[in-house]
């Protein structure tokens, strides 16, 4: 063992007269376990709001909507258009929709987003859509000898408020109508519902409502034309560099947009309140490092004999230097490695046994989502550690700069 991690541990092992310093030394070391702890369990929670908030809403939802420029023409040729997609390196599907907003009724009338899908389509990605509660996601296309010819999946708190189940009739009323003499009538459309999905989220389970795009083309009489074309990817953090790939290929005319920039704001406030949670929590590490302070410049004031007698057999400013920031680096590796256990244990428990529990019908989740990380345990820690050695360096400089002539004169 080193000379100068020698005698920091024996000071640290302070005696009877200097239980004082002993106490404080534990109040350091739980002060700093206290904070590494507060925020793993922090970005835990943060980490997993964050992950269970963007699974969902790539759920049912594309990583990349390609569109045209000019909203209002829609596009035509989007068979050539998802083949020429279909192209580019790390698209997993690419498939047409069409969306608009409509009135739907059963026992009261109600408005949401209905949003067209091409499901009859084979590599239709089925896997990805919500989960579907009763009935089957692949019913909204009708066998052809099915009088039916048009179906909807609802939200469940849509289909709450509806009254409605699978099996049931709903009225859909859209924009377009047939011409009378007073003007353009809208006609309501016959839907039966053969789905109920469940997407976690209030804004899709009571504002959006899903059918063929066959049905959809129908109700709006739009056509051959389509509002959008889907992409998903193999990587969606990739979607930026993806997006540029598709748009050289398809050439002008077309814009994308892809989740990132979709649901920025959402993504942008977590960042934010993860910063302010980092910066509120982190506070207490710093009271801890002002402890590590105390400790530090109350062991010189208690060692100034011990220091002289060290300096007068030899050792350097730089020795005593170092055995006093080894004492402070000490404090907080030893309470790191508590608070990481502790955090991370913490963490385990809480996801494992859903301990904290939510009102789904207010947060739309069950419990509190942990999601803990080892890199951002690693990095907790690592702070923690250098404020500490941060808090060494004002006691272990006067330390150093001790004269032994004055403080042995009177021994």
């Amino acid at each position: 063992m080193m000379f100068e991690l020698f005698v920091a541990l024996r000071y640290l092992k302070a005696k009877r007269k200097q239980a004082a310093i002993s106490v404080i030394t534990i109040i350091s070391i739980l002060g700093v376990t206290a904070g590494v702890m507060a925020l793993i369990v922090a970005l835990a929670i943060s980490r997993g709001f964050r992950e269970d908030l963007q699974s969902k809403l790539l759920r049912g939802t594309s990583h990349i909507n390609i569109l045209p420029v000019d909203v209002k023409e829609g596009i035509a040729n989007y068979p050539a258009l998802v083949s020429k997609i279909k192209t580019v390196k790390g698209i997993r599907s690419a498939t047409p929709a069409i969306y608009s907003a409509v009135l739907i009724s059963a026992a009261r009338p109600d408005g949401i987003m209905l949003k067209g899908m091409a499901i009859e389509n084979s590599d239709f990605p089925t896997d990805s859509f919500f989960d579907v509660r009763q009935g089957d996601i692949r019913d909204l296309v009708s066998p052809a000898d099915d009088p039916v010819r048009d179906r909807i999946t609802l939200g469940t708190e849509m289909a709450k408020k509806l009254g409605t189940f699978v099996g049931d009739f709903v009225s859909i009323l859209s924009d377009e109508g047939t011409l009378s003499p007073v003007g353009n009538v809208p006609v309501p459309r016959k839907f039966k519902v053969v789905a109920i999905f469940s997407s976690g989220l209030a804004e899709f389970d009571s504002a959006w409502g899903f059918t063929s795009l066959a049905s959809a083309q129908r109700l709006f009489g739009t056509g051959d034309l389509v509002s959008l074309i889907e992409c998903q990817v193999s990587d969606i953090y990739q979607v930026k560099q993806i997006s540029r790939e598709i748009l050289a290929v398809l050439g002008e005319g077309y814009a994308a947009k892809d989740w990132q920039e979709q649901y920025r704001s959402i993504f942008q406030a977590l960042q934010l309140e993860r910063l302010v949670m980092i910066i509120t929590i982190g506070l207490i590490v710093l009271v801890a490092a002002l402890n590590i302070i105390i400790v530090l410049i109350m062991m010189v004031m208690e060692k100034n004999r011990d220091i002289a007698v060290l300096m007068s057999m030899g050792a350097t400013q730089k020795t005593i230097r170092r055995i006093f920031v080894l004492q402070g680096v000490i404090i907080g590796v030893f309470g790191s490695v508590l608070g990481s256990i502790a955090g991370s244990l913490v963490c385990w428990l809480c996801d494992k046994y859903q301990l904290i529990r939510l009102e789904t019908d207010v947060y739309s989740i069950s419990h509190v989502p942990f999601r803990s990380s080892f890199w951002d345990v690693l990095l907790v820690s690592a702070a923690a550690v250098t404020i500490s050695f941060l808090a060494t360096l004002y006691p272990s400089k006067n330390a150093a700069q001790l004269d032994p002539v004055v403080a042995l004169r009177y021994e």
